[in-house]
């Protein structure tokens, strides 16, 4: 509304310049887009990202199938590397473990892989995920999952959109007001030369 004003109260006053009429108009216009088109355009990318991520999950419950492992022994720990908080974590709950199964096919794999379990004994038993050819891959995403990540692009696009315009605005503003100091500073040319002088007018 204060933008709205500020369009109206330029409109026909007599101080008015072209330049404060058109940051009126500017900002105007990009009050418009940050309330409509950055929801509009957050609202479009979170959809288009949830038709595609149900896709996936679609896929993904296809493609991959539980099957049953059985422990046959501890795998024998990898070498340290360089130190990292976020694996050291993921490796404190999951163990190596070298396990057998049976792929949706029929055919029978060994391999090392991760489980939950807390302690490994031989024979224990625990899911894992694997391909229609018995190759292990990772956890199908889940429908949840899928919508909250859409939800966040939605917000991601809409936040994004919405800095392009407000940059765009203050872009459009500076430039508006560098050419506002030129004119100044050609009118300050133009007339100081006459200040003070006898019949200058002054």
């Amino acid at each position: 509304m204060r933008t709205a004003a500020g369009v109206w109260r330029w409109r026909r006053n007599p101080l008015r310049r072209a330049t404060d009429l058109a940051e009126a108009w500017v900002a105007l216009v990009a009050a418009l887009l940050l309330v409509t088109a950055a929801p509009a355009i957050g609202w479009i990318a979170g959809s288009l990202t949830d038709e595609s991520l149900r896709q996936s999950v679609r896929v993904q419950r296809q493609q991959r199938h539980p099957v049953t492992a059985t422990v046959l022994k501890p795998a024998p720990k990898p070498r340290p590397g360089a130190y990292d908080p976020e694996s050291s974590a993921t490796r404190e709950r999951r163990r190596a473990v070298v396990a057998k199964w049976r792929a949706p096919d029929g055919s029978r794999h060994t391999g090392a892989v991760s489980t939950e379990l807390r302690t490994v004994r031989p024979g224990d038993t625990f899911t894992v995920w694997t391909d229609a050819a018995g190759r292990v891959v990772g956890r199908p995403m889940d429908a949840a999952t899928a919508q909250v990540h859409a939800v966040l692009a939605g917000i991601g696009a809409a936040f994004a959109s919405a800095g392009i315009f407000e940059g765009a605005r203050r872009l459009i503003v500076w430039r508006l007001v560098r050419r506002r100091y030129a004119r100044w500073d050609r009118a300050w040319a133009a007339a100081g030369p006459d200040w003070g002088r006898t019949g200058a007018g002054s």
